[in-house]
């Protein structure tokens, strides 16, 4: 018994083969112990001036895709029309009222789809108060009317 070594243990197979490193005194060691040229130099920070930044170019595919889009939701749109007059004269609406109440809300619909098609195509280009204020205000007031004339 004087003398012996315990035998050598084979890693285990859950042992997954590394070993973490050995702590270092300070976190500093672990830097790199030269700095580059421009370290001690101060930053620069250029301003920038919003206007003279490059507006997006929309491409041909993407306001292509746009259209398809909103031509599909007019298509969907004439269908909620249908329906919605459909719903007003059951309600005793007279058909005269209830076909000028869908077509108000198919305008209007199709105002507000218009500005948020544009307004995903190139956002920088027609999210401006000059293009979609007036696609908005068009339709909310088309929707608005649209509910008023549905109600005699």
């Amino acid at each position: 018994m004087q003398g012996t070594q315990p035998p050598a243990t084979a890693p285990s197979p859950a042992d997954p083969g590394f070993k973490l490193p050995e702590e270092s005194a300070s976190p500093q060691d672990s830097l790199p112990q030269t700095a580059p040229d421009t370290a001690a130099r101060p930053v620069e920070v250029m301003p920038v001036n919003p206007n003279s930044l490059p507006v997006a170019d929309t491409s041909n595919r993407d306001l292509a895709i746009g259209g398809v889009v909103f031509l599909i939701l007019l298509a969907v749109y004439f269908f909620v029309r249908g329906a919605y007059v459909h719903h007003l004269v059951r309600k005793r609406v007279a058909p005269s009222s209830a076909g000028n109440a869908g077509w108000l809300l198919f305008v209007g619909l199709g105002f507000l789809s218009a500005a948020a098609v544009l307004a995903i195509i190139n956002a920088s280009r027609f999210l401006t108060f000059a293009v979609t204020g007036p696609l908005v205000l068009v339709g909310v007031v088309a929707l608005i009317a649209s509910l008023f004339i549905g109600r005699r």
